[in-house]
């Protein structure tokens, strides 16, 4: 027998009373066992970052890009035990875990510079009125306080990366807490940061129950939380402290439209590829996987049938077989609510097109034609491997369906037309509108999340840094400008 995975407090491994296991949807084997901190130890590692904040904003630049660097490095050095770790826990195909480690080293690299850049301050003459002769203005940013990140376990590596990497770029002390499914990767990326020369109480990854987080989201210690996960989680969290500085990246159901313009085979080929791939990728488990189709009436007979074919030339099965495309559910129980969900659909009248099958916590990539528009999969987040698709008569008609949603994640639209891509930048109620592909798309430095019930903030490091950070204006007096 192992012994249990320890988690970081202020930085050094520590062990618990208790323990829970982590074990692989795919197959049920057990992955690991993680100690769970007890209170005492939740307390130390609060009282340890909220007293290091000061030293820890003050810290030169050039130490935390080098140990920003230095786990980005670490991270390449790794990357196939660490996406061998994700697949196991996770049931993500290893080949889309190795692209997830991959992604988690351009975050890492993004703070590195970015630290570099962060604080270098800006002046503003303030003699345009006759008041502010001889002053000038110079404002920098300053942290907020402690982080408390809360990373889901869709991308347990990566999206622990987005709250870690640019706390760490403006001198932020973070406490982890990772998805209790997922919490391996996290402790991981843990033993990464202990290498640093970070200070001590700086950083801790927390595998804290979800029943006992509600203690620690009230804590006054910890001023700004970073939340990835569901909405009601999410506006739970931010309805309960007010006057906390939240950042919430929540759910989507990111509609793919097609219109008219986008006709050859050739396109059309390029836009079912892009939709069964980014449908299913990570069992569907992404906020901006594609859910919905929207297609251009002209282009939607020609369309749905290579939609159909590219999602049944998905491959599904053991998510360490690199020919696999689309592994297991995180667990039998999401399985099982989706099938539930696809069911009430076609009961409603949509039309099955293929897939709507269940082995355990693996769900067959599916297609739906026309669900109806009160049906649960029309109205919230599928997050599973099942895609719909509709026609539209115009692109008004278009990009109305893609509005008449809750959420407002991000939305692809595949057109060639200039002028569309700018309405459709205007009309659709989304934080990110992708051209020419699905909205599954995200670099790691973009600005990313979304409006309505999809979020409130932004997530990409250096829009992470800004709201981690305020301004703080210093007036200087009596200069000869």
């Amino acid at each position: 027998m192992t012994s249990p995975h320890a988690f970081w407090l202020a930085g050094r491994q520590a062990a618990g009373d208790t323990t829970f296991d982590v074990t692989n949807p795919w197959d049920g084997r057990l992955v690991g066992t993680v100690s769970v901190p007890a209170e005492h130890q939740v307390e130390e590692a609060v009282a340890a970052a909220h007293a290091v904040r000061e030293e820890f904003a003050a810290t030169p630049a050039h130490v935390r890009a080098a140990a920003l660097d230095h786990v980005a490095r670490r991270l390449v050095e790794r990357t196939e035990e660490i996406a061998q770790l994700i697949s196991a826990e996770n049931g993500k195909p290893i080949k889309w875990a190795r692209g997830e480690v991959g992604r988690a080293v351009s975050v890492f690299r993004f703070a590195t510079e970015e630290a570099r850049r962060f604080n270098g301050g800006e002046a503003q003459r303030l003699d345009t009125d006759a008041g502010g002769t001889g002053r000038l203005a110079l404002t920098r940013r300053f942290p907020r306080g402690v982080v408390l990140g809360i990373a889901p376990f869709n991308f347990p590596l990566n999206l622990s990366a987005h709250k870690v990497a640019p706390a760490i770029a403006v001198g932020a002390p973070i406490i982890l807490k990772p998805a209790p499914a997922t919490p391996l990767s996290s402790l991981l990326l843990g033993e990464l940061l202990a290498e640093t020369d970070l200070p001590v109480g700086s950083w801790s990854v927390l595998t804290v129950p979800n029943d006992r987080m509600p203690a620690l989201v009230q804590d006054e210690r910890l001023p700004v939380i970073s939340f990835t996960g569901s909405g009601p989680v999410g506006f739970s969290i931010l309805e309960s402290v007010p006057r906390k500085h939240c950042t919430l990246e929540l759910g989507g159901n990111g509609a793919a439209v097609v219109l008219g313009d986008y006709a050859s085979d050739a396109d059309l080929d390029w836009a079912a590829s892009r939709i069964a791939t980014f449908a299913n990728y990570q069992g569907g488990q992404s906020c901006i996987s594609v859910q919905r189709v929207i297609a251009d009436a002209s282009l939607y007979e020609r369309l749905v049938p290579k939609i159909v074919a590219a999602v049944e030339n998905q491959v599904t099965g053991d998510p360490s077989d690199p020919a696999t495309d689309v592994g297991p559910l995180v667990s039998e129980a999401a399985a099982q609510r989706l099938e539930q969900w696809v069911d009430e659909a076609v009961k409603g009248g949509a039309a099955l097109l293929t897939g709507g099958t269940r082995d355990g916590a693996t769900y067959a990539p599916t297609v739906l034609a026309d669900p109806p528009d009160d049906a649960t999969l029309s109205c919230e987040e599928a997050f599973g491997p099942v895609l719909s698709v509709q026609r539209a008569d115009s692109e008004e008609e278009a990009f109305a369906a893609v509005n008449d949603s809750k959420y407002g994640l991000q939305a692809g639209v595949f057109t060639h037309d200039l002028q569309a891509a700018f309405r459709a930048h205007r009309a659709l109620e989304v934080g990110g509108v992708v051209i020419g592909d699905v909205p599954s798309y995200r670099a790691d430095q973009m600005p990313y999340g979304g409006v309505k019930e999809s979020g409130v903030g932004r997530e990409g490091v250096a829009y992470a840094m800004d709201d981690y950070t305020y301004e703080r204006v210093m007036v200087l007096t009596g200069l000869d400008l």
